[in-house]
């Protein structure tokens, strides 16, 4: 099946759009449909509010953009193909901002074109919001100025700066750090700080609060699937929808201790205020949504790392002053994604470690998820040169092929189980991302992903029988050149500027920096006016790692702000303009992409005598007709309502 149906849709840009396929749907029984389907209509249902999260004008932006997209009839067809260009990139990094660098990308029309194509549409049927020229005033600055709202998360402005008021998402208005210096904040993770007459105010996420309308259709919707779902999933629905309600803290701590005690429910869902990267202090949570199935078959492998969690807890190289005794509810799947939105889609992770509470993790546990789908796509979907041009020799080339998807998977899925699910704080010591503030996201990346590398060459693997004997040195070996490569490949995704705002590229940043620093393990070689980044001695690599992480989980579990900041300073952030430049050039020669976006099964309810019977899954293999979608699905069967009045 992987032979010949469509992984690689299209390109936009330097982004690649793939198509991901869930198997598993079309083998559900009925009631799991139905589950899925009421799931699946939450996850729509709050689409629109990472869309605000991300800037203040985004969703106006994104209508004006499919009201002409949709009547373009009579639209100029050079002007259409831009607007056409500008709206993928739009939908892929949900708004104006590249979602790795952070950084702005503009229309390349002139305001007359813009206002022609608008009239174009309008005379075909678009209804626009508002005056024409009064809305081509409010948006044009954000669509044509390169220099207002440039950045959407800036943690390292310079300039002595605030982050807050150089960053340009809409988490704040009108705040800075030292307003927030005193300020007792609530609701940390599910609201927006707003400043007025000199006073902070909580502008609460829930029902009755900021996104009423989008929160209480999902509350909705989770409801319905109450009446289809397992006993465990529908005790954590019950406490979402609660939480939801209230915005108490209390009650987010009651949902996700619910979550994470569901072990058994095959169908699963993310839904809520959960990853906190674009805020610049690591406070505010992102809204996302995932709808997902558990793929029996393939969990067998990711479920012996859980299983055997103590024994990596015990074996880590780091200070036992910060290790578990007692590692609680470590669970692991691998599993099929039918649907995400917000902050994981159409942009989506390949591994997921939740929840993200430090004392929740170290009381109750965590879920590890795999997206084996996602990784499956892109696999799939990888040109060859992206193998080879970034390769020092033909063999490291071929071993990539051979055990590149393999040891990317395993690396992934110690990632999520172990790393993210390991350590404890210092005695006396708690909220790390209070403590490193800024710098938490990328310190946890980098002890996680430290976890995976370390782990992944320890004789352990083989004895789970994951890794044959055999086979071990090679998948070691492909796995440390793969990452070294990586904190150069990766240099193409920051055409502009000289610093790293996303937190997991500072992290794979600093960790291959700080090898070439201080270990032999790797290389930094030139050939033919090329640069390379060679693995040459796995043994020190892993040697390294191992003193790398020690470092790393001293600082969390201490909250060593001044140390966080100084390491990422040092070996994370900053890179040579001219490096970045040949990375680029190199790559667009070849036409590789720098990041991918997903396009998401379809699914249709089939209804007799007001009853579902059965529901569908297609596969759209099309991103502006699935996003366009999306966007009129709300219109037509209002997503928006209640369940009940959607049906």
């Amino acid at each position: 099946m992987s032979d010949t149906r469509q992984y690689l849709l299209e390109r936009v840009d330097d982004a690649a759009v793939i198509q991901i396929y869930a198997d598993g749907f079309a083998t559900l029984p009925l009631r799991d449909k139905i589950l899925v389907w009421h799931l699946y209509l939450a996850a729509l249902a709050g689409r629109d509010i990472f869309y605000d999260q991300r800037h203040a004008l985004n969703l106006e932006i994104r209508d004006l953009l499919e009201a002409i997209l949709r009547h373009g009839a009579q639209v100029d067809p050079a002007v259409l193909a831009e607007i056409r260009r500008y709206t993928k990139l739009f939908w892929i990094n949900t708004g104006p901002f590249n979602n790795l660098t952070a950084r702005k990308f503009v229309l390349n029309l002139t305001r007359d074109q813009l206002a022609a194509a608008m009239q174009a549409a309008a005379r075909s049927g678009a209804a626009l919001a508002g005056k024409p020229e009064a809305l081509l005033d409010r948006l044009a600055p954000m669509l044509f100025d390169p220099a207002l709202d440039a950045v959407v998360t800036n943690k390292t402005p310079g300039g002595g700066r605030d982050i807050l008021e150089a960053s340009s998402n809409n988490m704040y208005v009108g705040v800075r750090m030292s307003d927030v210096a005193g300020f007792d904040e609530r609701y940390g993770l599910n609201s927006r700080l707003v400043k007025c007459d000199g006073c902070l105010v909580e502008e609460v996420y829930r029902v009755g609060g900021r996104y009423d309308r989008e929160i209480r259709a999902i509350a909705g919707h989770l409801e319905h699937a109450v009446r289809y779902a397992p006993p465990g999933l529908a005790a954590s629905l019950r406490a979402l929808i609660n939480f939801y309600r209230t915005g108490e803290e209390t009650d987010r701590i009651a949902y996700d201790v619910a979550w994470v005690s569901d072990q058994e429910s095959r169908v699963d869902t993310i839904n809520g205020f959960v990853e906190v990267y674009m805020d610049p202090r690591g406070m505010k949570g992102s809204w996302e949504a995932l709808v997902y199935i558990v793929n029996e078959d393939k969990t067998r492998k990711i479920q012996k790392l859980a299983e055997h969690a103590q024994w990596f807890e015990d074996h880590m190289p780091f200070d036992p002053r910060y290790r578990k005794a007692n590692v609680l509810g470590i669970t692991a799947k691998a599993i099929e994604v039918v649907v995400e939105t917000g902050d994981s889609g159409p942009l989506t992770p390949v591994g997921i470690n939740l929840p993200n509470d430090q004392t929740i993790r170290e009381q109750y546990g965590s879920k590890s998820v795999s997206l084996f789908n996602v990784n499956e796509a892109y696999e799939e979907s990888t040109p060859e040169g992206m193998r080879t041009e970034f390769a020092w020799t033909p063999e490291e080339a071929a071993r990539a092929k051979k055990w590149g998807a393999f040891s990317q998977e395993l690396a992934t899925e110690i990632h999520e189980v172990i790393g993210h699910g390991s350590g404890r704080m210092a005695d006396g010591v708690a909220s790390p991302h209070l403590l490193l503030q800024e710098q938490y996201s990328a310190v946890e990346e980098s002890r996680a992903d430290l976890i995976a590398l370390y782990f992944l060459a320890d004789p352990k693997i083989v004895e789970l029988g994951i890794v044959t004997a055999a086979d071990r040195a090679e998948v070691v070996q492909t796995a440390y050149e793969y990452y070294a490569r990586n904190a150069l490949v990766q240099l193409r995704r920051i055409r502009q500027g000289t610093t790293i705002e996303e937190d997991h590229m500072r992290n794979r940043q600093l960790i291959v920096a700080w090898l070439i620093a201080h270990t032999r393990a790797i290389e930094v070689r030139r050939r033919d006016g090329k640069t390379y980044y060679v693995m040459v001695d796995a043994a020190a690599f892993h040697a390294g790692i191992g003193r790398l992480l020690a470092e790393v989980q001293r600082i969390k579990s201490e909250g060593d702000y001044q140390a966080a900041r100084a390491m990422f300073d040092s070996y994370g952030i900053h890179f040579d303009p001219a490096l970045r430049d040949e990375v680029v050039a190199r790559v667009d020669a070849l036409h590789l992409p720098s990041y991918s976006a997903i396009v998401m099964p379809r699914l249709t309810p089939k209804y007799r005598d007001g009853e579902i019977v059965d529901v569908e899954v297609t596969y759209p293999c099309d991103l502006e007709t699935q996003m366009l979608e999306y966007s009129a699905f709300a219109r037509s069967t209002d997503v928006l309502a209640t369940p009940a009045a959607a049906r």
